[in-house]
């Protein structure tokens, strides 16, 4: 078939949006996150840099292969998680070798579908209560910057919340270039002729029992719960049927490789998929892979842009950093919340694993999103034994 643009400027302009915006609201959770398990500055832009390309790749290549909108994308939820678990002090290298538990669990959910399965049992509102309890601290950021700095954060989430109401979409990427635009001028933060271009740093993982329990296996039900699953569904809703092994196996082998530069996990988009799968896209369904193929090539732009990027933001206050990982996460907060009242019976569960991930208890050098999703799934089960033998 001959090159069309006028058959290509929708899907275009579709992955486009939905790449640059994702990508915009999301870096600040990541940055939060490997600053907070102790990853240097030449680690961070290696993260960062090679995780764009490589689910720039893997969007590419499944899209085309499967002539579907298959977005792939770094796991936001689970980026929330790490930052919790960085109050344990496991360091950067004992932290990469949990990514690889967690990249070898999802490439095993491909091979054996019934450990999807198990993770699917746990109910939503426990899985969701543990989500917003992880990321708690991340929402209230913004408020708490506002005490720190009227100037820059009033207009941001003024801006923010017309947005919202007028264009939701643009509403966090937005307000986060506001931000560092304005902490730029204020703070006088230039980017070095040095800092411009990124590198790699490989990392030697190191093996714990402890992390892997603390973050490994969290990182997996966080990704799986809250990112996997509902993009499958996601697609669903649009008529494409997500081929479930390819997808895991791919995402799964794709991290486990680039684990040893000191990514985490990539995983099927849920909000990027359907503003790449929806009509906007391309009125016909089966053009509509074109738009996460040109979001590919959107994330492999960002990524050689990684360097001047990251030393732009990495200048900037922590608390600004926060707080743009704050806005970033509104939306996610809401849905989890939600989620977390829909079942009368779940209710009690899911807050106590809200209220435990929330306190950031830490057991045996376990963090809180294990014992969060140990108590409301101990609570749940109490109450059903409880309920079936009065019955």
């Amino acid at each position: 078939m001959a090159f069309s643009f006028a058959d290509h400027k929708a899907p275009m302009l579709a992955g486009v949006v939905a790449s640059i915006t994702g990508t915009a609201a999301s870096t600040g959770v990541v940055l939060a996150a490997l600053t907070a398990l102790g990853a240097s500055h030449n680690q961070i832009i290696s993260v960062v840099f090679s995780m764009l390309i490589l689910y720039g790749v893997l969007s590419m290549v499944l899209s085309w292969r499967y002539k579907m909108p298959l977005s792939i994308v770094w796991s936001t939820p689970g980026a929330a998680l790490l930052v919790s678990a960085g109050a344990l002090n496991y360091g950067f290298e004992t932290a990469v070798g949990a990514f690889i538990m967690a990249a070898a669990l999802i490439a095993l959910t491909g091979l054996w579908p019934t450990l999807g399965r198990l993770v699917t049992s746990i109910p939503k509102p426990i899985a969701s209560a543990m989500l917003a309890g992880v990321i708690f601290s991340f929402c209230i950021a913004p408020f708490q910057a506002l005490v720190a700095l009227p100037i820059v954060m009033a207009p941001v989430l003024l801006v923010w919340l017309v947005l919202y109401k007028y264009a939701t979409v643009w509403a966090t990427p937005v307000s986060m270039v506001l931000l560092f635009t304005l902490i730029a001028f204020q703070q006088h933060i230039t980017i070095a002729a040095d800092q411009i271009w990124p590198s790699v740093a490989f990392v030697v993982p190191n093996f714990s029992v402890s992390a892997i329990i603390s973050i490994g296996i969290p990182l997996y039900l966080v990704t799986m719960a809250s990112q996997n699953i509902p993009g499958i569904a996601i697609m669903k809703s649009f008529g494409y049927e997500v081929p479930f092994k390819p997808v895991m196996l791919a995402t799964g082998f794709g991290s486990l490789v680039f684990n040893f530069v000191g990514g985490f996990v990539t995983n099927l988009a849920a909000i990027t998929a359907a503003l790449n799968a929806n009509e906007h896209a391309h009125k016909d369904p089966k053009r509509r892979w074109l738009a996460s193929f040109y979001g590919g090539i959107v994330y492999l732009i960002l990524a050689a842009a990684t360097g001047a990027m990251l030393s732009f933001v990495m200048q900037a206050p922590h608390e600004i950093v926060l707080a743009g990982a704050g806005l970033a996460l509104f939306g996610t907060i809401v849905g989890a919340l939600t989620s977390i009242v829909e079942e009368p019976k779940l209710r009690l569960p899911a807050v106590i694993a809200f209220l435990v991930a929330s306190s950031g208890m830490a057991l045996f050098s376990v963090g809180p999103a294990f014992w969060a999703l140990t108590a409301g799934v101990l609570v749940w089960r109490w109450l059903e034994f409880r309920a079936n033998r009065d019955a």
